[in-house]
């Protein structure tokens, strides 16, 4: 058995018998965890760009968060995850209590091929916090807050003909050789945001925010400019469907 299986062996064991204990106890409530009023302020600051919550939340460059309690790693259907959290998911990771505060403390310390490109929450109070309004979101869905946490912060306003373009895909990956001389084809993100399989909206309104200057990156600023409306759809096509 190689030191690999071993290891990813022992943490499928040790994440088990976690799960296993938590489900032993009395459930514990947000009310348990933290303040969901502060949470709801630490997910629209931290997490509402990638992820949506709540009433129609639905797959964005994240996978959506309802239910996550509970749920094994990777096991949303029809989101493209990384092999990394795939192979985790087979291993044997469940999110928890344990496990999503240590992930949201550092991705890369649980996944470390993890595509989420996010530095982490180090403050403990704060990831207490905004536990507690995830939670909302799994065991007590009945009782979801009215208010609508999957709404994100627009921040261009297209005309629907830029949305609705549909991008030259071939084009798009004759143009991708100059982003991923930074951006990596297979989505990693250690230091360099993944852009693999971001919905095409979603790459499309960010590309024009730099384009704008809305968006404060002086290199991709000036790479934005030089691209159409045409590059940008075309880009956008193909990094939605990357496959190498």
């Amino acid at each position: 058995m190689t030191a690999y299986r071993r290891a990813t062996g022992a943490l499928a064991l040790a994440l088990g018998l976690g799960l296993g204990a938590a489900l032993a106890q009395p459930t514990i409530g947000a009310e348990d965890l933290g303040d969901a009023e502060k949470g709801r302020a630490h997910w629209q600051d931290e997490c509402a760009d990638c992820h949506q919550i709540g009433p129609g939340a639905a797959n964005d460059i994240g996978p959506h968060l309802n239910r996550v309690f509970g749920r094994r790693a990777a096991a949303v259907a029809d989101f493209p995850y990384s092999d990394s959290i795939r192979r985790m998911g087979r291993d044997g990771l469940y999110w928890t209590l344990r496990t999503l505060d240590a992930y949201i403390e550092n991705p890369y310390s649980l996944v470390s091929g993890t595509r989420m490109d996010y530095p982490g929450l180090t403050d403990a109070e704060d990831r207490a916090d905004l536990l507690a309004f995830i939670r909302l979101h799994s065991d007590r869905p009945s009782d979801m807050p009215e208010a609508a946490p999957t709404a994100r912060r627009v921040e261009v306003d297209l005309p629907p003909e830029v949305l609705e373009m549909r991008g030259d895909r071939e084009w798009g990956e004759y143009l991708a050789s100059e982003c991923t001389t930074c951006h990596q084809r297979d989505g990693a993100a250690s230091g360099i945001p993944s852009i693999t399989f971001w919905p095409e909206e979603r790459f499309v309104v960010a590309m024009h925010a730099y384009r704008e200057g809305l968006r404060p990156h002086q290199v991709m600023q000036t790479i934005a400019r030089r691209l159409t409306d045409e590059d940008i759809a075309a880009l956008a096509a193909y990094f939605a469907t990357i496959d190498d």
